[in-house]
């Protein structure tokens, strides 16, 4: 594994954002939702695609926080742009979304 410097760490940029839309991606090659997430006033709204239908109806995504890098550059997934990408802990085709442990306001930087 390559070490990072501080200067790298420093350029990510990780928020909280609520899921507030989440709808079946059919045109992704492997089964995926796409996500429209509220990083609060200076982020706003961002969409993501995330594959993470093993573990997630997307009845139980909308309200769920989440942790998001949002300064990545835009990325085409088929029709769709993924403008930011969430955190997770994976485990094979398991995706275990990282989420704050009580609800605090979208946008909080997490460092």
């Amino acid at each position: 594994m390559e070490a990072l410097s501080w200067n790298d760490f420093e350029k990510v940029d990780m928020r909280i954002g609520t899921i507030i839309e989440a709808t079946d991606f059919p045109k992704a090659r492997k089964p995926a939702y796409q996500l429209t997430i509220d990083f609060g006033e200076e982020i706003g709204i961002r969409t993501s695609s995330a594959q993470i239908t093993k573990r997630y109806s997307k009845e139980e995504l909308i309200g769920k926080q989440i942790m998001a890098v949002v300064n990545f550059p835009k990325k085409q997934i088929a029709n769709f742009f993924s403008e930011c990408l969430l955190m997770g802990a994976v485990n094979g085709d398991d995706v275990i979304l990282m989420q704050p442990s009580a609800k605090i306001p979208n946008g909080l930087k997490v460092s």
